[in-house]
């Protein structure tokens, strides 16, 4: 195996120092060793009946509001609780690296971090040197929200504890459907320009040879769309970001099905739960083959290899796509001139679902609470009130009864005639820019059984699980995906060194073989090349945990 000691000598550095930073300070905080203090419930009782400060971390999009208090949201929470929160506010493109080194010095901690984002490695690591503290017994102390989605979604709980029962940080929380419908199964569709089609009197294909001779017939016909439509630019059959904006939907129909969904890890769970590398399988091969064909015959955007977000929309904003690929097709185009491509026949007809979607949306490491809290209780119970059926909602899309002219919602009745947060039409408004400026994000809960009684599902969202439901669900025949587990500081910072090279090695593989098309020697090499760099124990340790995930949940 290749060696990492550098990566790791580094990060024990880090660890040592941040350490040492907490322990000597020449006392100017007071840190908490992390052990439960209890408190009288009634003084948690709100609004409380003496103003009290709280400090918080928070990031903030560019070009939106950079002081917490002034959004509404922080406005109402402080009228309700009483509490008012002293703010650090760091812009999101910024906070990566202003985090880690607030992390490192207890005199700019801040009593919890609102908006953390943390991986499993920072909260193991920042809770093994005491920067934060384990929260499960004011969980169940002092968060009854909380703890009422834990008691129905055990699930929840269990993905949220490390391996000694300790949880270190708050969720975020999203059901926006179910299992093989849910929202996430899917990260990037693909979608085809339903208008060209119609013009070119060509059906939307249902396999890898129509979709071939679809693309060529855009590409063939290009004089002909651009007179019709008014198109400036050249026509571009197929345009996506490789490891981003990404294909990989296309190649699940080759070989055994299995596709590459997992674009970050690479891994897909079989039907009798053996954890295998999706970038090493013969359909993996197959599809990158079929893929380097298509870009031969030119009907791939040559810059879809090195383009970036601002290009590969202006373009399609430009009406030039035949077929690309998103979250949505509106943050390319338009929702009126594209249908999703379903599912290609190749060998087979399958589509691998995201690892972890059957929990839906899912933040382990959103929020937590430091060493530097006096009154940790006090922190957990007003940390609460974000994951109140009513707030959570809010927090994470936006509110009503703004100053400015757009609201995400308008406050109605539900079919009881209690108060429900309807989602307000937009007009010509951006939801994406709306939401950024008034939602605040930290930990939340947005169940499935919230909305039509205290929130109206987004209509994105909504046409969204339709797609879901009619063009993918039927053809997803995978019965598992890999969960979301916790694994221990040891074993997910060694998951994370061998990842770096595994992933690094398959995305710039993927990227030039398309491109460039290889050869079986070429092929052999690869796997050669990824075996070096640890994938047996890489996936070992996936599988070791997925035993242990299913013993404890009763899947076997």
């Amino acid at each position: 195996m290749k060696l990492r000691y550098g990566k790791r000598i580094i990060a024990a550095a880090l660890v040592g120092c941040m350490a040492v930073s907490l322990a000597g300070c020449g006392g100017k905080r007071k840190i908490n060793d992390g052990t439960f203090r209890p408190v009288d419930e009634a003084t948690l009782q709100f609004p409380l009946k003496e103003k009290t400060t709280l400090t918080g971390m928070i990031s903030y999009p560019a070009n939106t509001e950079s002081e917490p208090n002034n959004r509404t949201i922080f406005k109402r929470l402080q009228e309700q609780t009483n509490v008012e929160i002293d703010w650090t506010a760091i812009q999101a493109d910024q906070w990566g690296d202003k985090i880690s080194l607030n992390m490192s010095d207890p005199n700019k901690l801040t009593d919890f971090i609102f908006s953390a984002g943390f991986s499993d490695s920072n909260l193991l690591r920042y809770g093994e040197f005491g920067a934060i503290i384990p929260l499960e017994e004011y969980i169940d102390a002092y968060m009854p929200n909380l703890k009422s989605v834990f008691d129905k979604y055990p699930e929840y709980r269990a993905m949220s504890t490390d391996v000694n029962g300790h949880i270190w940080s708050l969720p975020w929380i999203e059901q926006l459907g179910s299992e093989k419908t849910a929202i996430q199964t899917i990260n990037n569709m693909s979608f085809i320009n339903k208008k060209w089609l119609d013009f070119l009197e060509l059906e939307i294909p249902e396999n890898v040879d129509e979709f071939e001779k679809v693309l060529i017939a855009f590409r063939d016909n290009a004089s002909k769309i651009q007179k019709e439509f008014g198109i400036e630019g050249s026509i571009i059959p197929m345009s996506f970001i490789i490891n981003d904006q990404d294909p990989g939907i296309l190649i699940n129909g080759f070989g055994e099905g299995y596709g590459d969904a997992d674009k970050d890890r690479h891994i897909a769970v079989t039907d009798d739960q053996k954890v295998i590398c999706s970038a090493t399988q013969e359909g993996y091969k197959k599809g990158i083959e079929w893929l380097h064909k298509l870009n031969e015959e030119k009907l791939i955007d040559p810059e879809a290899f090195t383009q970036e977000w601002s290009t590969y929309v202006s373009k399609g904003k430009s009406g030039r796509y035949g077929v690309c690929f998103s979250w949505d097709v509106g943050n390319i185009d338009n929702l009126e001139d594209w249908v999703p491509l379903p599912v290609l026949t190749a060998d087979t007809r399958n589509l691998t679902p995201q690892n972890g979607s059957f929990t839906s949306g899912f933040d382990r490491g959103r929020c937590v609470v430091t060493s530097v809290a006096e009154n940790p209780a006090l922190v957990c119970a007003w940390l609460d009130q974000m994951y109140a059926p009513m707030q959570s909602p809010q927090n994470n899309w936006g509110t009503y009864g703004e100053d400015d002219d757009f609201d995400i919602f308008e406050m109605g009745k539900n079919a009881d005639g209690e108060d429900m947060l309807k989602h307000a039409p937009l007009g010509d408004a951006s939801p994406v820019e709306v939401r950024e400026a008034e939602a605040v994000g930290g930990p939340l809960a947005v169940l499935d059984e919230y909305y039509d009684v205290y929130v109206t599902c987004p209509d994105d969202a909504q046409y969204r699980l339709d797609w879901i439901e009619e063009y993918y669900t039927p053809d997803m025949h995978t019965e598992y995906v890999y969960p979301n587990i916790f694994m221990s500081r040891d074993d997910t910072e060694t998951l994370s060194n061998l990842q770096a090279d595994i992933q690094k090695t398959i995305n710039a593989k993927k990227a030039d073989w398309i491109m460039n098309g290889f050869t079986d020697a070429d092929w052999d090499k690869y796997l050669k090349s990824l075996e070096d760099y640890g994938l047996s124990e890489y996936l070992e340790l996936f599988q070791t945990y997925l035993d242990s995930y299913n013993a404890e949940m009763g899947n076997n």
